[in-house]
């Protein structure tokens, strides 16, 4: 449905912009809401929704704040890009994606989007099966890279990075022609088969246990700890701060909602990889997924946004948000500014 919306999320911030600042909003957007529609991507990064979703934590806690009544809509998009887009198009609420994003239309609509909580900080790792791609330095200029957004997801970006700091920080931009838009599960095909042009892929779990499982030949090059110096977070909740103003007890319940979820994760992994697996359809057995949670890094569920003003400085640095912002709570709404992110 939003096909036609998703080829750029740099157009559709500012055509977002357009519409926050410029175009006045219905008496109906701004009232508030019981029936919300909320985003996300596919992977584990995403876990905490799918028992948020599961448990009907939103509904739980607005109705403990004083919303009876809300009902919730989930929809998965295989990209940032194509949230922001159905964003715009006022088809979703809440979305439940990158860092990249949430800078983007922050930046692009003047704090007309901010970000609610963030909800995990596992690692990203760039994984080749070509055996001749050890560093990003082996990258040749047909070497094809699969990336969720081209130059503005989370993986890009820290690409970005990667490639300032292997080549000189002027050369930042390298790699942006090696990278092609494919969403985690389309990459994953793609690295399977050995006749595909896409040979590498920055992937996320689970795709990335899978490829290094399943793929003959594949192997880390980077992942985003190392670039990043820490975790850096991939999925938070953000949304406009028209909807925010107008429904702050929802804002509140999807806090409250994410600290349970979170909670359910690290006290009962097994369930919450149950609820994971009835939710996404994956076939991935429960033991493989708990083995995988227990890898480095793995357990990064947390409130607290991780790792994003070092994202930002870079955007900031190369012009891609026009203004740098102080502190993170510049670009997140005051419901989690008690909170101790970086």
């Amino acid at each position: 449905m939003f096909e036609k919306f998703g080829r750029s999320a740099t157009r559709a911030a500012g055509l977002l912009a357009t519409m926050l600042i410029a175009a006045p909003w219905s008496a109906a957007q701004a009232q508030q809401k019981t029936e919300i529609s909320l985003s996300r991507q596919p992977g584990i990064f995403y876990m905490p929704s799918h028992i948020i979703e599961k448990q009907k934590l939103i509904e739980k806690h607005a109705a403990a704040l004083g919303v009876p009544g809300v009902t919730t809509k989930w929809l998965t998009f295989s990209g940032g890009g194509a949230q922001t887009d159905a964003l715009l198009a006022g088809s979703v609420d809440i979305l439940n994606t990158g860092t990249g994003n949430l800078l983007l239309l922050w930046d692009r609509t003047r704090g007309g989007v901010k970000g609610i909580v963030a909800t995990s900080a596992q690692p990203m790792t760039l994984i080749s099966r070509d055996p001749n791609i050890k560093s990003i330095k082996d990258v040749g200029p047909t070497d094809k890279i699969a990336v969720p957004t081209v130059k503005v997801s989370t993986q890009a970006i820290v690409l970005q990075i990667a490639a300032a700091e292997a080549f000189g920080a002027d050369q930042w931009n390298k790699l942006d022609a090696n990278t092609v838009q494919l969403g985690h599960p389309d990459a994953y095909t793609a690295l399977s088969n050995p006749q595909h042009e896409v040979h590498t892929h920055f992937s996320i779990p689970p795709f990335t246990f899978l490829e290094l499982k399943n793929v003959p030949g594949a192997h880390v090059v980077l992942n985003s700890p190392e670039v990043m110096g820490g975790p850096l977070s991939q999925a938070q909740f953000f949304t406009t701060t028209k909807f925010a103003d107008a429904n702050p007890k929802i804002v509140q319940a999807v806090r409250d909602a994410t600290k349970e979820a979170q909670d359910l994760i690290r006290s009962d992994t097994r369930t919450a990889v149950e609820i994971y697996k009835e939710i996404t359809g994956d076939k991935t057995s429960v033991e493989d997924l708990l083995a995988w949670l227990k890898e480095p890094g793995m357990m990064e569920w947390n409130l607290e946004p991780q790792g994003t003003m070092k994202f930002a400085a870079h955007l900031a640095k190369i012009g891609t948000i026009k203004t740098q912002p102080k502190a993170w709570t510049d670009y997140y709404l005051p419901v989690a500014h008690d909170l101790k992110g970086n």
